[in-house]
């Protein structure tokens, strides 16, 4: 953890305190990740591994390592169940991958329950 994090960009208070991965100011409320040293002012380039530990990219081919259930339909996705040309995105509560999977549609997986084809 880092000793002093950054004042709140928002109100410059000076008693920010580190929550997990984020920086939270007390007397505003506002949270916020912190730029990474190192890295620069402009677009961060942000890596997503797979279940395995594989760097994964737009257009990979992926499979399905453990089965999955899916709402609104009686049968889910099998484990071992091939999903191409993946997209990588900023999605909700941890999913990473958009993608189309044979029989069921668009949708959105995790990078931890894929591994690189």
């Amino acid at each position: 953890m880092n000793e002093n994090p950054p004042p709140c960009p928002k109100c410059s208070c000076e008693y920010t305190y580190e929550m997990n991965a984020l920086v939270v100011c007390p007397e505003c409320g506002h949270e916020w990740v912190p730029v990474q040293a190192g890295a620069e002012s402009g677009e961060a380039e942000r890596v997503i591994k797979d279940a395995v530990g594989n760097v994964l990219q737009d257009g990979d081919s992926v499979v399905v390592v453990k089965a999955l259930k899916v709402k609104g339909s009686p049968s889910g996705i099998k484990a071992g169940t091939k999903v191409r040309n993946i997209r990588l995105v900023d999605g909700v509560d941890g999913h990473d991958i958009d993608c189309k999977v044979d029989g069921f549609g668009a949708m959105q997986l995790k990078a931890s329950v894929v591994k690189k084809a």
